[in-house]
């Protein structure tokens, strides 16, 4: 069966639908971050003093916090609980061992996306789930139907808040709050702050070292606040999504909707090493071979502009010829690189190194073929 709750704080937006906030959303306003709706959750893009661009830098050269409560969580309990995620979700959870997290995907039966997430795994029976914003529910949805009598899936959405620390000065930070730095990159660990239960995480979506806490809903704001008294003494400073965006495009990680999505399944996005291609059993599983033994007609490629240009979502990828061989997924100004930079799904016909042609808005720009991450990934 699946528990759920709805108790986050709401507002309307323009056509009526009700955006959900995060506890930290009156600390967003007191700092003039530019709001936006993202995943059905109203939250900051960039800060007031900064931008993104600071931001951005701020986590390649110091440390940046975030806001990511708007993160989906879920827990998967009962005796058999992590057998039974590993026979859902695309990777194989025996690879890892309890205190490790892993990032997995959510397939349906035609090897389509439903979502990425990462799973962590407490124990045999016992197995916690952070999907993303606006797929939770159908996530778990999913989960609880197909789950046996003895097992629960609940819907933890807004009983955890999740705060990522990114950047070279990450640990310094939460040693300083006496938090657990050290672990390898994945793992995880229950830990106390103020005597108050938060768990802690090396993992990130930026490629600099980093972590990412879950206090309980109603912590979350008085740990923020405790982190950014110690960042902004290191260089470091709150970021949006507009940076976790530019930062996460620079090492290529995918944005699901985007990059994944039920029409663009692992293969195709070059997840194949999030995929347990010998298990007996996931969803989407005999979908996914066939696709993989055939080849994919597209595939996920980096592209560099070599002018101006800046690749845009559904902009057209264009072979010398004209001929048109892809299309871009995701686009943004590098900040590191100083140039545009995108991924885009493009026929087989193309190799690393091509030079291709970006439709942007009516002009054609020049982009070379390239293979993520654009910019080297911290070490972990």
């Amino acid at each position: 069966m699946a528990e759920t709750s709805a108790t986050s704080e709401t507002t309307e937006t323009t056509g009526g639908a009700p955006l959900l906030r995060t506890p930290l959303f009156e600390r967003h306003v007191e700092a003039g971050a530019k709001l936006a709706s993202f995943g059905g959750w109203e939250m900051p893009i960039e800060y007031t003093g900064g931008g993104v661009l600071a931001e951005h830098k701020a986590v390649r050269e110091a440390v940046g916090v975030f806001d990511v409560s708007h993160l989906g969580k879920a827990r998967v309990a009962g005796p058999g609980a992590a057998a039974f995620v590993n026979a859902a979700l695309t990777n194989d959870l025996g690879r890892i061992s309890p205190g490790r997290a892993q990032y997995t995907l959510c397939c349906d039966e035609s090897g389509g996306v439903v979502d990425d997430l990462i799973a962590y795994l407490y124990g045999d029976e016992d197995v916690f789930l952070v999907p993303n914003a606006a797929n939770t529910a159908e996530v778990v949805r999913r989960l609880a139907a197909a789950a046996p009598p003895g097992l629960t899936v609940t819907n933890l959405h807004d009983a955890y808040g999740v705060l990522a620390v990114q950047g070279p000065r990450a640990p310094e930070v939460l040693v300083a709050l006496g938090l657990p730095a050290e672990g390898d990159y994945m793992s995880f660990r229950d830990a106390e702050w103020k005597g108050r239960p938060v768990v802690v995480c090396r993992s990130g979506y930026t490629g600099e070292r980093g972590y990412e806490l879950l206090p309980r809903w109603g912590d979350a704001v008085e740990l923020w606040d405790a982190l950014l008294a110690v960042a902004s003494g290191l260089g470091g400073r709150a970021c949006g999504l507009g940076a976790r965006d530019t930062l996460r495009t620079e090492m290529g990680y995918p944005l699901h909707g985007q990059d994944l999505s039920l029409s663009i399944s692992p293969v195709r996005a070059r997840a194949g090493w999030a995929v347990g291609w010998g298990k007996e059993a996931f969803w989407g599983r005999e979908a996914l071979l066939a696709e993989r033994a055939a080849g994919a007609t597209r595939l996920l490629w980096g592209l560099k502009a070599t002018d101006r240009g800046i690749p845009r979502p559904h902009m057209h990828v264009l072979d010398a010829a004209g001929t048109d061989v892809g299309e871009v997924t995701s686009g943004t100004f590098s900040p590191t690189l100083r140039v545009g930079i995108g991924l885009a799904l493009l026929d087989r016909s193309v190799s690393e190194g091509d030079e291709v042609g970006v439709d942007v808005r009516g002009r054609r720009s020049t982009m070379t073929v390239v293979r993520p991450p654009f910019v080297p990934s911290s070490p972990k």
